[in-house]
């Protein structure tokens, strides 16, 4: 069975588990309700799921496929949600996707994951721990499982944030090596996927705190408005990492650019410099017998005196210049 945990809450408590195949009925009121939780489940599961809280066929089908971008839709006096999950491995700068789908109604949440790499039993325990949440029904639980989704976002930008601020210090010290090339443009890819995430899950948020949607109180869309703000601020720090990743690049392009330019200067610098004794040394070393100072008795120290002072001149012009 892929059911993970399926409990009837009373006034915030959990009163005991239940079974799919039998029915449970609720009270009026909003502090009754069901809470089943399900992985990967076969369509068969989904199918007993649809027939007992009345869930409609389009939102099982999606709830099936598993490849939906997030969203809200409302089927009549039920809610169907779909949100995506994220998580990073460690050493891995692959971004990992999963799904959960809830199916929210006056006295039942279900919610179904398919690839999520956290488990909602640590949520669990800690809404179970604040009876006064529970008690208010199913809208806080389906903020609860939104909040959740929404706090594994920001490790991941925090992980790729210091390997961005590490990478963008090592090049202002030395050359980005190929692989480290290859990673910015790795990690920049990764980001732009995930706003493709953020941006549906942007409004999903939204809706919840701003449309009059059935199974969400009013009451309840402030706590909807701070997971909107959550999202937000992730967004916005991944936009901000995408303009780092960028100038990273561009950095590093224009030190290897600059380093470049001042080794050509000083190859250059020094081949002014050592062109002086080669251009006199070729011209004294030609074979001809009518040459001037050739006889001289101190010609040598003479030839030699003016190469290293005019060598010293060039050295000195080119240090000034900052050449060498």
């Amino acid at each position: 069975m892929s059911v993970v945990a399926a409990f009837l809450y009373r006034d915030g408590k959990r009163v005991g588990p239940i079974s799919l195949d039998e029915p449970v009925s609720c009270a009026a009121d909003k502090s009754e309700f069901v809470w089943i939780g399900l992985v990967e489940p076969s369509e068969a599961e989904l199918r007993t799921l649809q027939e007992r809280f009345g869930l409609h066929p389009l939102a099982v089908e999606d709830a099936l496929k598993a490849h939906q971008l997030p969203k809200v839709d409302v089927y009549g006096d039920q809610l169907f949600a779909i949100a995506r999950t994220a998580h990073l491995e460690p050493g891995d700068d692959q971004i990992r996707y999963g799904e959960t789908a809830i199916f929210v109604g006056e006295s039942h949440i279900v919610t179904v994951r398919h690839g999520s790499a956290r488990a909602h039993t640590e949520l669990r325990n800690q809404l179970e721990a604040a009876p006064s949440q529970l008690r208010h029904g199913v809208d806080y639980v389906l903020h609860a499982i939104l909040d959740f989704v929404v706090d594994g976002y920001l490790p991941i930008v925090e992980s790729i944030e210091e390997d961005v601020l590490a990478m963008e210090h090592r090049a202002l010290d030395t050359f980005l090596s190929r692989d480290e090339t290859k990673r910015l443009f790795t990690l920049r890819r990764e980001l732009v996927r995930f706003q493709r995430i953020l941006g549906p899950m942007t409004e999903l948020c939204g809706k919840l705190a701003s449309l009059d949607l059935p199974c969400v109180d009013n009451e309840a869309r402030p706590y909807f408005r701070d997971v909107f703000d959550h999202v937000r601020r992730v967004e916005n720090m991944i936009g901000g990492l995408r303009d780092v990743l960028t100038s990273v690049f561009e950095t590093s392009h224009l030190l290897e650019q600059q380093r470049q330019g001042a080794t050509t200067r000083q190859l250059a610098a020094w081949a002014a410099i050592l062109a002086v004794p080669t251009a006199i040394a070729g011209i004294y070393g030609m074979n001809f017998d009518n040459m001037p100072e050739l006889k001289t008795r101190y010609g040598y120290f003479i030839v030699v005196g003016v190469i290293l002072v005019l060598c010293s001149l060039l050295y000195y012009r080119f240090k000034r210049a900052r050449w060498i």
